[in-house]
């Protein structure tokens, strides 16, 4: 089919493409199926009812000798770097967008000196100014992977904050790394050991060019209801009655801001938590143990509200940490419900709201 215009050096406006596309309709409806099929398939798939069935015959085994070159690669299509107009909703900035969990081997100092490599779940976001439409999201995980082969610190996760910044050309960006650390513990009173795992994670934040690190510290311990303890000594001594208080699994979630040049080990922060509330859940118990631990824990009975109040004296006196957020959930064995108390020093982690789920995730999986 030929449809030539009078006009041949002259470019066709707008309604000269509708014209021509009228004709082409008009010509289809007298048209073969052979002759359609013989046209372009761009062409043809502007026949009403022709937009799938003239569908061209496609490869269907996969490639294995492709190879995509630089030229191929500047083909492809990035929609999330597309214009604005692209955007859905409303042009706000997005505080935070990236990814989360993936995961990789990571090595880490110990106090002692050594090194131990940990399953690592990784949390990489950035902010999207408002007229951006996205960002290229593997790209966190590329800048990322230039420093996985190190041993991490808060200095490293300052270098990766840099390059994925740079990569993604975004003015704020922050890095979460989230692992269980091991620290052998020694029993109470039968000498045995055991390794105590605990839910730690780094934090590296650059908001407005202030740079904040934050170190986050699952502590999981036994508490004692004082309330409970005198009660059952009253029916001991009133009445003879045999009667025994309850205690509860009990979690602390302790997140610091570090300040100083001198660094704050994992194993510092572990041991600040035990000297507050001691009675740490243990590892490797004989009977001897469990009785020390059932003294222990009448030695330093403790409501949610005093726990928090002793995590905040300990951490108060480490001139090493600035801010800092405690949250402590005691999972009652009296109640059908939790005990749970938030306390905060500083303006880093003031909040007016809570997370509706945030006291669930306080559970402790062994």
């Amino acid at each position: 089919m030929n449809i030539q215009s009078s006009k041949a050096d002259t470019p066709m406006t707008k309604e000269d493409a509708l014209e021509a596309l009228e004709k082409l309709r008009a010509w289809a409806k007298a048209a073969s199926p052979t002759e359609i099929a013989e046209l372009d398939p761009a062409v043809a798939r502007l026949i009403p009812g022709q937009e799938v069935s003239n569908y061209p015959d496609l490869k269907r085994s996969y490639p294995d000798d492709f190879v995509a070159d630089e030229a191929y690669k500047a083909t492809l299509p990035d929609l999330q770097n597309g214009p604005t107009s692209l955007i859905k909703g409303a042009k706000k900035q997005i505080q935070h967008v990236g990814i989360s969990n993936f995961r990789l081997p990571i090595t880490y100092r110990t106090r002692e000196g050594g090194d131990v490599t940990l399953e690592t779940s990784v949390t990489g976001t950035v902010s999207l100014e408002e007229d951006k439409k996205g960002i290229n999201m593997s790209r966190i995980m590329r800048s990322f992977y230039k420093h996985a082969e190190k041993t991490f610190s808060f200095e490293v996760l300052e270098h990766a904050l840099a390059d994925y910044k740079a990569d993604l050309g975004s003015f704020d960006a922050r890095i979460q790394m989230r692992f269980r650390y091991p620290m052998k513990i020694p029993s109470l009173r039968s000498g045995l050991e055991g390794y105590q795992y605990y839910d730690l994670a780094m934090e590296k934040v650059e908001t407005g060019g202030q740079p904040l690190k934050i170190m986050h510290l699952d502590y999981v311990y036994s508490s004692t209801c004082p309330c409970s303890l005198e009660l059952s000594e009253h029916a001991r001594q009133a009445r003879g009655q045999l009667a025994t208080p309850h205690s509860q699994r009990s979690v602390a979630r302790i997140s610091v801001v570090t300040k100083s040049l001198q660094r704050l080990w994992f194993e510092d922060l572990i041991e600040m938590a035990r000297r507050a509330v001691p009675t740490e859940t243990q590892v490797m118990v004989k009977r001897e143990d469990e009785q020390a631990f059932a003294e222990l824990n009448a030695a330093n009975p403790i409501f949610v509200e005093d726990a928090a109040r002793l995590f905040c004296r300990e951490l108060q006196q480490d001139e090493r940490i600035g801010d800092f957020r405690v949250i402590a959930s005691h999972q009652e064995s009296l109640h059908s419900h939790d005990a749970v108390s938030i306390l905060t020093e500083g303006d880093t982690f003031v909040s007016g709201s809570i997370d509706p789920k945030l006291f669930t995730t306080l559970f402790h999986v062994g």
